[in-house]
């Protein structure tokens, strides 16, 4: 690209707001030039709001610093500023269904983090080496949204990133029935150990909402377009527990699949560790050049070892074994906030403009 895109991050002094910024650092494509937040954060510089709470294990960088955060509600002003934005802003549902169209309406194309439009029919939620085929149903949003230029478009939510992936390149051998146990980062509530000191040493066997997200978000990315909307697919079946634990970064899965066609363990690594996308294909700055890999020791893949494996955005997967119940099982990991939050919405913007849309 001859020029870099302006970006603007909506919800730029939460965790993920910061995550955004520290991987759009340097980014070659893309400049955050506006970060926008709450009423009562406006008006001052980002380093004033966030320096005592920066939760990156990175510094600041010094181009944001000086940035004055503006009114994420002044709609109009904020877009003026753009060529497209990343959402992450914290509110209900309903306020950022809202809140996101009308940033779309001014022509602004919006990358969210958010789950509020992950089953808007004609908004496409995307892994970009799974499903960009979905990008189609864009051209359906504009003219319901009445535009030219703005849409929206969201990546899934993080705890599937760790599991769906391994579905994915296993789809030929016809898996119809998957349970999941998730053991889920407490920055995907985003938190710290210091912001959440109950967290230290335990585990709460629950976290809202999410095991309906776990459940069905796989079925969208998995679905078809028809009529100018996305339509679910019917299986796998999936039924799945998610647990917060003790851990800062790095979603793992525990998964047991049945196939209605079995492959040995051989074929299955294989499909695994050859399995790419265009993402791949294309070079894009921030995709993995291996999107998934299998780790044969025992007692791997580990936080510690592998939640950063291709700068986060890969998939960690091993102790793929026969089950005596179902046909296989295997440990998934990935990483929360890089390719299940930020890193994944970077990627999927990376797509949009390979395909032309921003």
């Amino acid at each position: 690209m001859r020029k870099k895109l302006k970006v603007g991050i909506l919800g730029a002094t939460g965790m993920v707001g910061q995550r955004f910024i520290s991987l759009l650092e340097k980014h070659p494509w893309f400049q955050v030039v506006t970060v926008a937040a709450s009423p009562r954060s406006a008006g001052q510089t980002y380093e004033e709001v966030v320096n005592s709470r920066w939760k990156m294990n990175t510094l600041m960088p010094e181009d944001v610093k000086e940035l004055t955060i503006m009114n994420v509600h002044e709609v109009e002003k904020v877009a003026s500023t753009v060529d497209f934005v990343f959402s992450a802003v914290d509110m209900s549902k309903e306020e950022i269904r809202q809140i996101e169209e009308e940033y779309a309406k001014t022509e602004t194309p919006v990358i969210s983090n958010n789950s509020a439009h992950r089953w808007t029919p004609d908004v496409p939620m995307v892994v970009p080496e799974i499903n960009p085929e979905h990008f189609e149903v864009i051209c359906y949003q504009k003219k319901r949204l009445k535009t030219s230029k703005g849409f929206i478009v969201v990546k899934p939510n993080c705890s599937i990133q760790s599991y769906v992936p391994v579905l994915s390149a296993w789809k030929e051998c016809e898996p119809y029935e998957v349970v999941v146990t998730t053991y889920q980062a407490i920055s995907g509530a985003g938190k710290t150990f210091k912001d959440w000191p109950e967290m230290v040493e335990n585990i709460i066997p629950y976290i809202g909402g999410e095991e309906e997200k776990s459940e069905q978000e796989p079925l969208r990315l998995w679905g078809e377009i028809r009529n100018g909307m996305i339509v679910k697919a019917k299986k796998p079946k999936i039924t799945c527990q998610c647990i917060r634990v003790p851990v800062l970064n790095g979603h793992t899965a525990a998964v047991f699949v049945k196939f209605r066609k079995n492959s040995t363990k051989e074929q299955l690594i294989e499909k695994m560790i050859n399995f790419r996308g265009l993402p791949q294909e294309l070079k894009l700055p921030s995709a993995p050049t291996q999107f998934i890999q299998y780790i044969e020791e025992n007692s791997r893949p580990q936080l510690q070892m592998d939640v950063n494996y291709e700068n986060g955005m890969g998939i960690s997967v091993g102790r793929l074994r026969e089950d005596s119940i179902y046909d296989w099982k295997f440990i998934g990991l990935s990483h929360n906030t890089v390719r299940g939050a930020a890193g994944g919405a970077v990627l999927c913007a990376e797509m949009l403009v390979a395909k032309k849309y921003l």
